[in-house]
């Protein structure tokens, strides 16, 4: 006898742990570099335009998707047609790359939170301490594996026990410390100018080489930032109630999520505009912006090491909330294609994740030498799955519903409780053009265009 698909048990419960899954390190400091390097109000506003049209049509897509068939994203496009089974193993593939190196990240986050918890954070401003935490062993080893247990142990208690308990106490935390640190941030004298750089538009050096780079950015975040082409959405939408709205969801969800990551931006861009003088390359450097030039803003003004240890707390929950979603992904899929219960299904999953991600954690020391096509191993994880496969994911999507079995499939799952779907136009014309050809964009830009 098949044994019940567990669920959410209310709609604020799924909402809250999808947007959980949503908001993570992609928001807190991708966004707000990736802002800054594009012409600020310009990228947000092509940002939001995209969230309201292909973020917004592709997650309902796969909520849809996830909760008509009532499986994991393995065997959900197997049902939708047959023909593109091959679909469900290649994107249950992406959390499975992409968990590893997130919890190895993950465990950065907790080093530094424990950093600035002991009063140490003047020790992180240090130009050489991130380099040496990285690259010492046991060190990054040792907090990767706190960080992953402490996700295993809420997949563990199961989806409304675990994962919709914890969502619900973590995310009205991470709104609160967000706000809070902002409205903080921007009391500062010079914050200003900061958030001006960050939210009016900057045109100076705009070129049509450096738009497709924006476009491509953006759309990138956006996969990051809203959980897309990687299954959770789909595993999460196996978990949602029948009764519940699709599209109210989705519309909350991304509200959620793209709120966060703009507020994140008035945390970061102000604070390291006010300790650079406004120079432009501190506000670019990229990953390195939080673990080297962050506390060192931190450090430099007043109540410092309270607001650093509060940003730390913050990104520690973001990360733990998207982390609990990819590999609640894992777990159903392993569950769904074994037949294993959750604990052992879980405990599969962590052997995996421990196996890959000490490789990006020795990508730093051990195997510091070895490269994968000139990326080091973790960055290798994070470009072939961030580049190529969710796109490929996304693209091979919108054909199965936009031109297989037609949008007509997912818009029944939509009015399943009598609402109307409101954005039906819209969603037809995302799903059968327009969203293909940025999917095609976004993988061929990178062979013309120098990314």
């Amino acid at each position: 006898m098949e044994e019940k698909r567990e669920g959410f048990g209310s709609r604020i419960g799924f909402i809250l742990a999808a947007a959980g899954s949503a908001v993570g390190l992609g928001n807190i400091w991708r966004f707000p570099y990736l802002a800054a390097k594009y012409g600020g109000g310009i990228f947000l506003l092509t940002y939001l335009i995209l969230v309201v049209t292909f973020g917004f049509s592709l997650m309902v897509t796969e909520i849809s998707l996830g909760r008509k068939t009532g499986k994991s994203v393995i065997g959900a496009y197997k049902d939708a047609d047959g023909r593109f089974g091959f679909l469900g193993p290649v994107a249950s593939l992406v959390p499975f790359i992409i968990t590893p190196y997130y919890c190895v990240i993950g465990g950065w986050v907790i080093k530094y939170l424990v950093t600035f918890a002991s009063g140490q954070g003047t020790l992180a401003t240090d130009d050489g301490y991130f380099g040496g935490f990285i690259s010492e062993l046991p060190g990054p080893s040792a907090y990767f594996l706190i960080f992953a247990f402490l996700t295993a142990a809420v997949v563990i208690f199961g989806v409304e026990k675990g994962i919709e308990n914890v969502s619900k106490v973590l995310m009205p935390i991470l709104v609160i410390l967000s706000v809070g640190i902002a409205v903080y941030t921007m009391t500062l004298p010079g914050s200003g100018a900061g958030v001006k750089y960050y939210l009016l538009p900057n045109l100076s050096g705009f070129t049509l080489s450096k738009f497709l780079k924006m476009i491509v950015a953006a759309m990138g975040q956006l996969f990051y930032s809203m959980s897309l082409a990687m299954g959770i959405m789909v595993t999460y939408g196996s978990y949602m109630r029948k009764q519940d709205s699709i599209e109210k969801s989705t519309r909350q969800i991304s509200f959620f999520d793209t709120l966060i990551a703009i507020i994140a931006g008035l945390i970061i861009v102000p604070s390291v505009f006010i300790f650079s003088g406004g120079d432009e390359a501190a506000l670019n450097a990229g990953p390195g912006l939080m673990f080297v030039t962050l506390p060192k803003v931190f450090d430099s003004m007043k109540g410092g090491p309270i607001v650093g240890c509060a940003f730390f707390v913050l990104v520690a929950f973001a990360a733990l909330t998207s982390s609990v979603s990819l590999l609640e992904t894992m777990v159903s899929i392993v569950t769904e294609k074994f037949g294993l219960k959750r604990f052992a299904s879980t405990l599969v999953c962590l052997l995996i994740v421990f196996i890959l991600g000490m490789l990006s954690v020795m990508g730093y020391s051990n195997l510091s030498s070895f490269t994968v096509f000139g990326y080091q191993i973790l960055d290798f994880f994070d470009f072939i799955s961030n580049n190529i496969m969710m796109p490929i994911v996304a693209l091979l999507t919108c054909i199965l519903i936009g031109h297989i079995v037609k949008p007509a499939y997912i818009e029944e799952e939509t009015t399943l409780n009598g609402e109307k779907f409101r954005s039906k136009g819209l969603y037809e014309v995302m799903t059968k053009f327009v969203c293909p050809v940025f999917m095609i964009i976004i993988l061929l830009t990178p062979f013309f265009v120098d990314l």
